[in-house]
């Protein structure tokens, strides 16, 4: 069987410059398409440094210390404030606690079935499982449909039949009481 020999041929010179500079745009075009890292500032740290700074959170861009004395903010439009680290984070503890943590979802549904449940307590009623994703409930009374009761974006809302129209309300005590039902009065 005939073997034939591989023998390592060098690029001319052209065709090597040619291959490294082929090379080089590939390798900076694919630095320039990294994936978008996420950004470490929350609305809520935007909304922090633009009350410290006098400004609007979407003009905060990032902020970063140098040499562990400055603290720098950098703004959308292109400029840069710096202010001592001391002082800055003197008014980031000042101004933190006058800015509302925005409510999760698992807080939210948490204050919402407290609230159901202490409505369905005054009115004698008992719910099924609630769907967390949209909030909702059937509501009984000694083992009979009453209707359905949820929350969203409107508000709380309550209709007596699987199909129908919601009436909203601002409150679960509201909703409920549309459903026709009364308060248990002690005896």
């Amino acid at each position: 069987m005939p073997y034939g020999t591989l023998i390592e041929q060098a690029l001319p010179v052209d065709e090597q410059q040619k291959a490294q500079q082929e090379l080089n745009d590939l390798l900076a075009t694919q630095s320039e398409t990294v994936a978008p890292t996420q950004d470490p500032l929350t609305h809520r740290d935007r909304q922090i440094i633009a009350t410290i700074i006098d400004s609007t959170p979407d003009q905060i861009k990032t902020i970063w210390i140098e040499g562990g004395i400055t603290v720098w903010v950098q703004l959308k439009g292109g400029g840069r404030l710096p202010f001592d680290k001391t002082w800055f984070a003197a008014r980031v503890a000042e101004v933190k606690p006058t800015i509302a943590e925005p409510e999760t979802p698992r807080q939210r549904n948490e204050r919402l079935s407290d609230e159901l449940e202490e409505v369905c307590r005054k009115y004698g009623l008992w719910h099924s499982d609630i769907d967390w994703l949209s909030f909702s409930t059937k509501v009984f009374r000694e083992g009979r449909l009453v209707g359905f009761v949820g929350c969203n974006a409107e508000g709380w809302y309550s209709r007596p039949r699987l199909y129908g129209r919601n009436q909203v309300a601002d409150t679960a005590d509201i909703a409920i009481a549309y459903l026709g039902v009364r308060p248990v009065v002690a005896a």
